[in-house]
């Protein structure tokens, strides 16, 4: 029995290992297809025929790793002491904003007030 020609091109198979670790890294749906050397569309049609939801979904569920190894070397460089990372911890999870006042003074001696706020 011999295979009948669908025509075509022969389909491309996703490398689910390399694909993972795109997802890990926060890489956009493009940037994996183009990595994969196949188009967006294409990644899309073949994580549906895989059975998964589309690219995403799959992204929702593979690159939640990436963002919490970030958050903890984030947090570890905070905690070693680093106030750069301390405030901006501070500004993203505690919702710390940096205030400031400003005064200027009128021609008529009147005190005009001005809250700059900076985040």
């Amino acid at each position: 029995m011999t295979d009948k020609n669908k025509g075509g091109r022969p389909r491309k198979e996703i490398d689910y290992t390399s694909l993972d670790k795109l997802c890990f890294f926060q890489c956009t749906g493009e940037e994996c297809a183009s990595f994969l050397d196949i188009s967006y569309d294409t990644l899309d049609r073949h994580l549906k025929e895989d059975g998964h939801d589309g690219f995403a979904d799959y992204f929702k569920k593979k690159s939640g790793g990436g963002r919490i190894s970030l958050r903890r070397k984030q947090w570890e460089t905070a905690m070693s002491g680093n106030v750069t990372m301390q405030i901006w911890l501070g500004k993203q999870t505690l919702g710390q904003t940096d205030n400031s006042k400003t005064e200027i003074t009128g021609k008529d001696g009147e005190n005009l007030v001005f809250k700059v706020k900076f985040e």
